[in-house]
């Protein structure tokens, strides 16, 4: 599944969903590098 994360102020983060964390982060893969953030609500 595609979902899209928050790194950081303005850096957005779109790729495949790994797992979720219990403080509300998710990680999401791109390529070998994970990426961890706050996911970003639909509109």
């Amino acid at each position: 599944m595609i979902r899209t994360i928050s790194i950081g102020r303005y850096s957005l983060v779109q790729d495949t969903f790994i797992r979720a964390f219990p403080d509300g982060k998710i990680a999401v893969r791109i390529g070998k590098q994970m990426y961890t953030g706050h996911p970003v609500n639909a509109a």
